[in-house]
């Protein structure tokens, strides 16, 4: 619903994975990114009210699961079409870009966090949502770095606290990106001691453990290599 209600197109199932786009002629070329991002905030925080529907639909109350969705949105140029062979055709889009996406989604896993969005999303829709800089990481099976970016919500719709460790985590990455590993793993503490439970400043505590152990062969560019699709 909430994919349909921002113009968005369902195009698969994919096991437990739900694919949409975004785009014209659907959709204008300045608004598409914004509403992905909107279409992603809003079924996050559906989520709250799907737990709260779990005893009825399951019949039980003790021993629920804990449901998460993660989600990865990227921009950029697409094949869209109807695709296929003679007999069998689907309207869908292929390309980089959702294969990047795709990479995006599963990097929530390492980072802890639930929506991640390319830089060339934040760029077209940063005027509308909250957003965390992340890394600056290649994907499994590309050669070109890009920045990426946690979505937080919609513009002016995040708390002071989670603003803060916002704006402390970005300081922390900048000393990490200059090589400075102490003053780095010191402000990733201090993000902790606003959130102990935020997943990227603990895999960047982790991660600067390594790379003290094991300086950088080549000169240090702040680029993570991802090594899971």
């Amino acid at each position: 619903e909430p994919i349909r209600e921002h113009k968005g197109v369902i195009d698969k199932y994919i096991g437990d994975a739900v694919m949409a786009f975004w785009g014209p002629p659907f959709t204008s070329d300045t608004e598409h990114a914004a509403l992905a991002c909107k279409a992603a905030i809003d079924q996050h925080l559906r989520l709250v009210k799907f737990r709260q529907t779990l005893p009825d639909v399951l019949g039980f109350r003790k021993g629920l699961p804990d449901i998460y969705v993660r989600m990865g949105i990227a921009t950029g140029d697409v094949t869209v079409g109807s695709i296929g062979s003679t007999s069998t055709k689907s309207y869908t889009v292929v390309g980089d870009t959702v294969n990047l996406a795709s990479r995006l989604e599963a990097a929530n896993k390492q980072y802890g966090t639930h929506i991640i969005i390319s830089e060339d999303t934040w760029k077209r829709a940063r005027n509308e949502v909250e957003t965390r800089e992340l890394d600056c990481i290649r994907v499994f099976g590309k050669s070109e770095a890009v920045r990426i970016f946690e979505l937080l919500g919609y513009k002016d719709g995040i708390d002071a606290t989670a603003l803060e460790l916002r704006d402390n985590f970005e300081k922390a990455l900048g000393h990490y990106r200059k090589g400075e590993w102490e003053r780095a793993d010191a402000s990733f503490t201090a993000c902790l001691s606003i959130n102990p439970h935020d997943g990227p400043s603990q895999l960047f505590i982790a991660r600067l453990k390594h790379l003290r152990e094991r300086a950088p062969a080549d000169a240090w560019t702040g680029v993570w290599d991802l090594t899971e699709k």
